[in-house]
């Protein structure tokens, strides 16, 4: 709490032990005779610029005498969910200090620093008289304004002063306001005065000592005798023995010098202890016995062995939240319970004493942590490759953020203790917030071309071309940029033919999702991304090309993790959110951030996306990141050209999770390198599921909304029938565009239609399919014709009529009457002119007559031998007779 909360909660207590001419002289005017003392202690000054004693006074007497003892900066904490509570994972300061009511300080420690720095503390008014006449005497002789007899409460002066200079915006500032705080020079010793005065009517003598002890440094960046007992002593400062107290009562007037860091100080120290001890035995504070056991006592490192150094900042924060911490802490900009702006915010923030209950959730936190070590070593050794590697947990409908893991180590420092493994790049945020300049996302992306193409009205079942090829320039529209290219179309396994929409997102083929894309909007694409939470590392915004629309933008995994979120919560995206709930530093509770959601998509678009990505999971490519729990998780795998990035992105109804792991620099192809026996490329699903377990052991997830069916085929459209009518390929083109088929052209084909003209279409005419579905359409090569029937002819004339039809490929497949078979060194095959079938009569023929085949095709005619001819067919052997 801040030293004038500290100070009013005191003011019950009991009233300060004060001389009763100080108290009259504060009620009836010690302004005027301070001001001739204050004369008097300048004296020096007087005499050299002829300032007269009625100047100073007036001098004196125009110093503002309001002064409050200000709030003071102190430690912030953050604290996570740990199991059924929170656990400290961080603490956050400027200045290390922590606040102390005076019942919380060792009785040692008040009536050392009374004994040693201002004895008479109870007896005066702000200002010890006596000690400014000695003061007096001694600038008279030496000439110079060498003392100025400070009292306790005129150091709280000076401090605060110095306090109020170092929470100053620039460094200019705070330089020139610690010069002038700490200068010796007239006016800043009248001013002192003059506010401590102010201050001793105002406070209480308890008062006045605590707010100086909690203002004290300590050194070692130590403020305040709670952290220097903490920092020394390992012991709150209300436990300090009576030689610990004066140790840090020894400091007080020389930090740098006599702190207990640095051994080279321990000398300093115990003299100076020593002197304080002696004090505190003269003043009667502590008996001989105490004085001589303590003085016994060595200053040395046993003396300050159980000491705590301080872990400031999220480079000492616990090892499993550093990265989250560091996100707090960036994040400070956008905490509006910190202020009204970005400055007071940051302002606040350095002033402390907050504490901070995030949504980190450690149990998570812990599995995903240990398994981004495991599966994406930080020390991976393969020249020019960096590997890097995230996990990142948010929860659907709110934004909060549960899981951040890096395989780096945090470490912020301008040295980094291992800069082959420590990093303070967090590679799940966006530059702005200490990322990176994200990665290229894969096929995760596609994720937004299949929800834009609900959006148009388009439906899972209708069927795309996956095929490889060039799509060209003039079938791309982009309202943004209005520029088109052509694009090659190259599938991971080389797919082609037709899919459906579900099975192209199961099979996440390429081909499927560029020619989806032709018939949308690639701006509306991107948009929509955009919407759903997708932003860029570098903050610029989402790049417009045919490409983009299975993921070239680099993006961050966070943003990446807010949009499949989105669908998970039934459309409504929400920002990310870190702060469960805070306590300011007068200890009070309140709520945290609240989630900042937006309906961005239709709720029944956003089952039905949900409903193909579950199916992913079972059917698809994101089968091996499925826990097998049986809880429904929608998946969707990502990985770039080169295979130089991989993902994957999973979700329940509680948890949505992205899992990226790839070249932080480098290009290094995953399928390449391997991890504790798995290629790289695979290690990405056994984060993912060790993440996903535990988090569905920790948070269930339930069914996700059944989609109506109305986005299943997008509204069915009766195909027109263009092929076998002799229609040119423009014209049949024409016919399907103009009731909203998208047309594609597949070739040549074998046909007796007239050359050029439409010989056949997938689908077929008059059949169905979904609206805006692409028609695909060949040409005839105009080269079949239909086969004469000439069963029941003579072989012969058979093949004679054959040959006159452009078929004169002929060949007679022969066999014998029922009850024969064909003679030794019968073919089975025979010429039609053989004397042996030319006379006989064709039983069959293949292809049947009547039927249309390539012009010159072979046929196959069919006869029966001559059954009484013995060098053509003999009986059948029966069985042989038993003996």
């Amino acid at each position: 709490m801040g030293a004038s909360r500290t100070l009013d909660s005191m003011a019950a207590q009991d009233g300060p032990r004060r001389n009763w001419l100080a108290g009259l002289l504060g009620l009836v005017g010690f302004s005027a005779i301070a001001g001739v003392l204050v004369t008097i202690t300048v004296a020096p000054a007087v005499a050299l610029t002829g300032v007269a004693a009625s100047s100073a006074i007036g001098v004196f007497d125009s110093i503002p005498d309001y002064f409050d003892l200000e709030e003071l900066p102190q430690r912030n904490e953050i604290w996570a969910h740990q199991d059924n509570g929170y656990v400290q994972v961080a603490t956050i300061f400027d200045q290390n200090r922590e606040q102390v009511p005076y019942t919380q300080i060792s009785p040692y420690v008040v009536d050392g620093l009374v004994a040693a720095e201002d004895r008479r503390f109870f007896d005066h008014g702000g200002v010890d008289i006596p000690g400014v006449i000695r003061a007096a005497i001694g600038n008279l002789g030496s000439g110079d304004i060498e003392s100025g007899a400070s009292t306790l409460t005129m150091q709280l002066v000076k401090q605060t002063f110095i306090q109020q200079a170092y929470e100053l915006p620039t460094e200019e500032e705070r330089t020139a306001a610690y010069n002038e705080a700490t200068a010796t020079t007239f006016d800043r010793k009248l001013k002192e005065m003059k506010i401590a005065i102010s201050l001793e009517k105002r406070y209480t003598k308890k008062e006045i000592l605590t707010a100086y002890l909690n203002i004290a440094y300590f050194g070692s960046q130590t403020y305040g005798i709670e952290a220097a007992a903490q920092r020394y002593f390992g012991i709150h400062a209300s436990e300090l023995s009576l030689p610990q107290a004066a140790a840090l009562v020894a400091i007080v007037q020389y930090p740098e010098l006599r702190n207990l860091a640095n051994p080279d100080n321990f000398q300093a120290n115990q003299e100076r202890r020593d002197y304080v001890l002696d004090q505190m035995l003269a003043e009667g504070y502590i008996d001989q016995q105490q004085h001589d056991e303590a003085k016994a006592i060595p200053v040395d490192a046993a003396f300050v062995a159980n000491g705590k150094i301080p872990q400031q900042g999220c480079r000492t924060a616990d090892i499993y939240a550093r990265w989250f911490c560091d996100y707090v802490v960036k994040s400070v900009k956008d905490f509006d319970f910190l202020g009204a702006s970005a400055e007071e915010r940051q302002a606040n923030w350095a002033k402390g004493g907050y504490k901070l209950y995030v949504t980190l959730d450690m149990n998570s936190q812990h599995v995903a942590q240990d398994s981004v070590w495991y599966w994406a070593p930080n020390d991976y050794s393969v020249a020019g490759y960096d590997e890097g590697s995230t996990a990142v947990t948010v929860e659907p409908g709110t934004g909060k953020v549960r899981v951040m893991a890096e395989n780096k180590i945090f470490d912020d420092a301008f040295e980094p203790e291992n800069p082959a493994t420590d990093s303070s790049v967090n590679y799940n945020t966006t530059y702005d917030y200490g990322g990176s300049t994200g990665f290229q996302p894969g096929s995760t992306y596609k994720l937004f071309t299949l929800t834009q193409w609900l959006i148009a009205g388009h439906g899972i079942y209708e069927v795309i071309n996956g095929s490889e090829g060039t799509i060209p320039a003039n079938q791309w529209h982009d309202r943004c940029t209005g520029a088109g290219v052509d694009t090659k179309v190259v599938n991971d396994s080389h797919e082609s033919g037709s899919y459906t929409v579900q099975a192209g997102t199961w099979g996440s083929v390429n081909g499927v999702f560029l020619r989806m894309a032709t018939k949308l909007d690639l701006c509306d694409i991107n948009e929509l991304a955009a919407k759903m939470g997708v932003k860029t590392g570098d903050g610029h915004p989402l790049e417009n090309n045919p490409t983009s629309v299975i993921g070239t933008n680099t993006i961050s995994p966070l943003s990446l993790a807010q949009a499949y979120a989105t669908i998970a919560a039934g459309g409504k995206t929400c920002d990310p959110i870190i702060i469960e709930s805070w306590t300011d530093p007068d200890g009070n509770s309140h709520p945290g951030q609240t989630p900042s959601c937006r309906q961005v998509v239709d709720p029944d678009i956003a089952a039905t996306v949900a409903s193909v990505l579950v199916g992913n999971t079972a059917n698809g490519t994101g089968w091996l990141s499925d826990p097998g729990d049986g809880i429904p998780m929608m998946t969707k795998t990502g990985t770039t050209d080169g295979a130089e990035q991989t993902w994957v992105a999973a979700s329940t109804t509680t948890n949505t999770t992205i899992v990226w792991v790839g070249n932080a620099s480098g290009h290094q192809s995953q399928y390449s390198v391997y991890t504790n026996g798995y290629a790289n490329n695979v290690v990405r699903h056994e984060i993912m599921r060790s993440i996903m377990t535990a988090e569905n052991a920790r948070f269930s997830g339930g069914q996700f909304p059944t989609p109506s069916g109305k986005y299943d085929t997008g509204g069915k459209t009766t195909v027109p029938n263009v092929s076998n009518l002799g229609l040119t390929l423009e014209q049949a083109s024409q016919i399907l565009r103009a009731v909203g088929f998208e047309v594609e052209y597949g070739g040549q084909v074998d046909s007796d239609q007239p050359k050029g003209t439409v010989a056949m279409q997938d689908p077929a005419g008059d059949g169905t399919a979904g609206a805006g579905a692409t028609v695909k359409i060949w040409e005839s090569k105009q080269n079949m014709t239909v086969i004469p029937n000439v069963v029941g002819n003579p072989v012969s004339a058979a093949a004679a009529t054959l040959a006159a039809a452009n078929y004169p490929t002929v060949t007679v497949a022969v066999s014998c009457p029922a009850g024969k078979q064909r003679a030794s060194g019968v073919p089975a095959s025979m010429q039609p002119t053989d004397p042996r079938v030319s006379g006989r009569t064709v039983d069959a023929q293949s292809p049947a007559g009547g039927t249309l085949q390539v012009t010159g095709a072979a046929l196959t005619l069919s006869a029966t031998l001559d059954g009484g001819d013995p060098t053509q067919c003999v009986p059948v052997p029966g069985p042989t007779p038993s003996s």
